[in-house]
Protein backbone atom coordinates (compact mmCIF):
# COMPACT_ATOMS: atom_id res chain seq x y z
CA UNK A 1 0.00 0.00 0.00
CA UNK A 2 2.87 2.35 0.78
CA UNK A 3 4.41 1.67 -2.62
CA UNK A 4 1.14 2.54 -4.36
CA UNK A 5 0.78 5.78 -2.43
CA UNK A 6 4.42 6.69 -3.08
CA UNK A 7 3.99 5.93 -6.79
CA UNK A 8 0.90 8.14 -7.01
CA UNK A 9 2.67 11.01 -5.26
CA UNK A 10 5.68 10.64 -7.56
CA UNK A 11 3.42 10.63 -10.64
CA UNK A 12 1.61 13.75 -9.41
CA UNK A 13 4.91 15.56 -8.87
CA UNK A 14 6.11 14.66 -12.36
CA UNK A 15 2.83 15.79 -13.89
CA UNK A 16 3.21 19.15 -12.17
CA UNK A 17 6.68 19.69 -13.63
CA UNK A 18 5.52 20.42 -17.14
CA UNK A 19 6.15 23.83 -18.67
CA UNK A 20 3.30 26.31 -18.29
CA UNK A 21 1.22 26.70 -21.43
CA UNK A 22 1.80 29.87 -23.39
CA UNK A 23 -1.16 32.25 -23.71
CA UNK A 24 -3.28 31.86 -26.81
CA UNK A 25 -3.35 35.00 -28.94
CA UNK A 26 -6.32 35.87 -31.14
CA UNK A 27 -6.33 36.33 -34.91
CA UNK A 28 -6.83 40.07 -34.41
CA UNK A 29 -3.80 40.20 -32.11
CA UNK A 30 -1.63 38.49 -34.73
CA UNK A 31 -2.98 40.85 -37.41
CA UNK A 32 -1.84 43.82 -35.31
CA UNK A 33 1.57 42.35 -34.35
CA UNK A 34 3.33 41.47 -37.62
CA UNK A 35 6.73 40.64 -36.11
CA UNK A 36 5.23 38.28 -33.53
CA UNK A 37 3.12 36.72 -36.28
CA UNK A 38 6.22 36.14 -38.42
CA UNK A 39 8.09 34.62 -35.46
CA UNK A 40 5.16 32.30 -34.64
CA UNK A 41 4.79 31.23 -38.27
CA UNK A 42 8.52 30.45 -38.48
CA UNK A 43 8.25 28.22 -35.39
CA UNK A 44 5.08 26.54 -36.64
CA UNK A 45 6.48 25.86 -40.09
CA UNK A 46 9.77 24.57 -38.66
CA UNK A 47 7.92 21.85 -36.74
CA UNK A 48 4.58 21.30 -38.51
CA UNK A 49 3.91 17.83 -37.11
CA UNK A 50 4.16 19.04 -33.55
CA UNK A 51 2.83 22.61 -33.72
CA UNK A 52 0.60 23.06 -36.78
CA UNK A 53 -2.62 22.22 -34.94
CA UNK A 54 -1.97 24.43 -31.91
CA UNK A 55 -4.29 27.42 -31.45
CA UNK A 56 -1.49 29.98 -31.82
CA UNK A 57 -0.31 28.47 -35.11
CA UNK A 58 -3.84 28.32 -36.48
CA UNK A 59 -4.54 31.93 -35.45
CA UNK A 60 -1.23 33.16 -36.87
CA UNK A 61 -1.87 31.38 -40.19
CA UNK A 62 -5.37 32.86 -40.38
CA UNK A 63 -4.05 36.34 -39.60
CA UNK A 64 -1.37 35.94 -42.29
CA UNK A 65 -4.02 34.91 -44.80
CA UNK A 66 -6.17 37.92 -43.93
CA UNK A 67 -3.17 40.24 -44.13
CA UNK A 68 -2.29 38.87 -47.58
CA UNK A 69 -5.89 39.33 -48.76
CA UNK A 70 -5.77 42.90 -47.52
CA UNK A 71 -2.62 43.54 -49.56
CA UNK A 72 -4.41 42.27 -52.66
CA UNK A 73 -7.52 44.26 -51.72
CA UNK A 74 -9.64 41.11 -51.60
CA UNK A 75 -11.48 39.66 -54.55
CA UNK A 76 -13.58 42.73 -55.39
CA UNK A 77 -16.70 40.70 -56.18
CA UNK A 78 -19.60 42.74 -57.56
CA UNK A 79 -23.23 41.62 -57.48
CA UNK A 80 -24.73 40.44 -60.76
CA UNK A 81 -27.41 42.87 -61.87
CA UNK A 82 -29.53 42.87 -65.00
CA UNK A 83 -29.30 39.09 -65.43
CA UNK A 84 -32.55 37.42 -66.47
CA UNK A 85 -33.01 33.78 -65.72
CA UNK A 86 -35.15 31.52 -67.91
CA UNK A 87 -34.24 32.68 -71.39
CA UNK A 88 -36.66 35.49 -72.39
Amino acid sequence: MKKLALSLIFAAVLAGCTEPAEPVQSVDWYKEHATERADRLAKCRASPGELSETPNCINAERAESLADAGKRRGLNIQPMTGVKMGGK
